[in-house]
Parts: C-alpha cells; sequence; structure tokens
C-alpha cells in the first residue's frame, strides 16, 4: 500500500513536549492529523510547525478525539498512535501491510522495554478485557492499545459511538461481531518522552478507564 493512501490519527491533549517528535518519525508520504483535544499548551502550533494538519476537539475524551480526525480524513486507510512518544510511528506499517494480507483490522500489542514503562495498575484493564474479547469472539488480542490501522471504510461501517476511553474496546468488540479478520502484531512500547500520562500515570486515570471498557461491554 502506498503511503499516500494513509492517514495517521493522533489525538493529543498537552502534548507540546513530545509531538514534533512523534511527528518526524511519521512515515515520509503518511498524512498526519494531530486532533488537540482541550491542551492548554503549544501543542497545536507545534505540531503545525511539524507539517501536521490540526484538527480542534473541544469535547473531552479519546473517541471524541479519535472521531474528530476520522472524519477530517480523506485518505482510505487511517491509522492512530499516541502523541507522547511511547510508540514509534514507524511500526504503523506493519499494521498497514497486514491490512494488504487480507485484515480487516491491524492492532498493535504493546511490548514495555523497561517495567516501569507500563506499570501494573494500567496493563490489568486492558488484559481483562482483552481475555474477554478473545473468549467471546475468538479475537487474537492480548492488549487494548492505541496502535491500529483499518480502512476508514470499513471503520465507519462499525458506527463506534464511545466518546471516551472505551473507544477501542467498542471497535474491537463491533469488529468481533462483525466478523472481521482481527490481527495482532508486537509493537515496541518505551517510557513517554514528555509530559504526563491521563490514564496509566496514575491509579485514577487507570481506574477511570477501566470503568469506560466495561460501560461498552455491558
Amino acid at each position: 500500500m502506498n503511503a499516500s493512501e494513509i492517514a495517521v490519527i493522533i489525538p493529543c491533549r498537552n502534548e507540546a513536549g513530545s509531538i514534533s517528535d512523534v511527528l518526524a518519525r511519521v512515515p515520509d508520504g503518511v498524512q498526519s492529523i494531530v486532533v488537540d483535544n482541550g491542551s492548554d499548551d503549544d501543542t497545536a502550533a507545534a505540531a503545525r510547525a511539524a507539517g501536521a494538519t490540526v484538527v480542534y476537539e473541544p469535547e473531552p475524551g479519546y473517541g471524541s478525539a479519535v472521531g474528530a480526525g476520522v472524519a477530517a480524513a480523506r485518505r482510505p486507510v487511517v491509522c492512530t498512535i499516541d502523541g507522547d512518544g511511547s510508540m514509534d510511528p514507524q511500526e504503523l506499517l506493519m499494521l498497514v501491510a497486514e491490512l494488504d494480507r487480507g485484515a480487516d483490522l491491524a492492532v498493535g500489542r504493546r511490548r514495555p522495554d523497561h517495567p516501569r514503562t507500563w506499570p501494573l495498575h494500567a496493563r490489568a484493564g486492558s488484559a481483562v478485557v482483552a481475555a474477554y474479547l478473545r473468549r467471546r469472539y475468538r479475537l487474537p488480542i492480548h492488549d487494548i492499545g492505541p496502535m491500529r490501522a483499518i480502512r476508514r471504510d470499513t471503520l465507519n461501517g462499525l458506527n463506534v459511538g464511545d466518546r471516551q476511553s472505551g473507544y477501542p474496546v467498542e471497535l474491537l468488540l463491533r469488529a468481533g461481531q462483525h466478523g472481521l479478520r482481527v490481527v495482532e502484531r508486537d509493537v515496541r512500547y518505551t517510557v513517554r518522552t514528555a509530559g504526563e500520562s491521563k490514564v496509566s500515570g496514575s491509579i485514577r486515570g487507570s481506574a477511570r478507564a477501566a470503568r469506560d471498557f466495561l460501560v461498552v461491554l455491558r
């Protein structure tokens, strides 16, 4: 698949310290769409200076930000990755290649390079939900991560509606319900390059994300 067919959506809230480096590592030819989800720092200015398309989404929530990015994308394949520098945008090409091989959705399984990269309280909710989706829908997944690739028309057909942290869970849930072929590949996961995590950086943030996961599964 040609890079000119791919857009990467990067939801951000106060990621001015890391977004420039993330954008510098996006593969050549891939369109970068940074969704500023209520930042009060220079995230948008830094992203624009680095050549990204900047979209503003005032409604807080991961799902809101991704939805705004998908609406702005005009390329047939859309990817997502966080803007904190914890994952390498170059690995998106590995996921896109799985679409060429017949996958409907390719997702990254985070492989931390150090114990402090992904605290136990942060990974627990993801592991439990992934186990449920494996049992219920036979999806070959072990993580509910932020790096993924899917054709835009396929994504729009799933009608994912969650506006908060439950978005990735609902995406996988609907993929299972529709019988889509889901492929998981390992991706490197490192300590964020700047700022503080809104989810895994605290027990409270992880608990809030777990709550959103469970709401989707009801």
